[in-house]
């Protein structure tokens, strides 16, 4: 690959769509033209019924080093569109997962980590003032305090402090990761479509959408086939909603 392109590369295989940074000569850093991309690519991937879980990772032994600021007009770059995706997502993350990358990872509902990996949050070091959705999420992972610190300060945290705090999920040592991105990833494609989206909406605090869910668990069968399989002992069946 030629070292100077940069571009979002995705592939989708058993259900799984895995969407990869690619700018190795800027540490993956995204620019302009891969923010414009995102919310396309994003909506192709959500219409695509065999799309059952996103991951996004980089390439290489790197997450993404931020916004590539010599690309953009105005760096404060707002990943919303990642954000409402309507299937689980899960952030693969390697290297720096810096700036522009924290949000991108932080957009996500899931994140895991390889040891070494560095984190941080670096607006104050440009004077960029962050979207308020972007803040609010970073504030919903790790709270209040931490996120102060992380935006005030624009300071690296490793791995062990990102898990602390909240702001990854799971750590997997050097050489594990994709295999456990790889094997969570297709367990979340085997789970109910139906109990992902609606856990997904009601997490972001979408409550009055009770009776909604309730009815598209009594229309879906889902309850059924997973009793079922669980008294037969044999993998659940979910295949409706495919709308979701």
């Amino acid at each position: 690959m030629d070292r100077t392109e940069s571009r979002l590369e995705h592939a989708v295989a058993d259900g799984v769509a895995t969407v990869v940074i690619s700018n190795p000569a800027k540490r993956n850093a995204m620019t302009a033209a891969m923010w414009g991309a995102l919310p396309g690519l994003l909506e192709r991937l959500a219409a695509d019924a065999a799309v059952r879980v996103l991951v996004l990772t980089g390439a290489g032994d790197t997450f993404c080093a931020g916004a590539d600021i010599s690309s953009l007009r105005d760096p404060a770059v707002d990943p919303q569109a990642l954000a409402v995706f309507p299937r689980p997502t899960l952030a693969a993350i390697r290297g720096y997962c810096v700036g522009g990358g924290s949000q991108l990872a932080a957009a996500c509902d899931l994140r895991f980590a390889e040891e070494g990996a560095s984190f941080g949050v670096t607006p104050a070091r440009l004077g960029i003032v962050y979207a308020a959705s972007s803040t609010r999420r970073l504030v919903a992972l790790t709270g209040p305090a931490t996120a102060k610190h992380l935006l005030f300060s624009g300071e690296l945290i490793d791995t062990a402090r990102a898990l602390r705090t909240g702001l990854v999920d799971e750590v997997l040592p050097p050489g594990e990761l994709g295999k456990r991105v790889d094997a969570y990833a297709r367990t979340l494609a085997a789970r109910s479509r139906l109990t992902q989206a609606a856990a997904k909406e009601f997490a972001t605090g979408r409550e009055d959408r009770d009776a909604y869910w309730a009815e598209q668990e009594r229309r879906s069968g889902d309850t059924a086939e997973g009793v079922a399989a669980f008294l037969e002992r044999r993998a659940p069946r979910f295949t409706w909603p495919k709308g979701l």
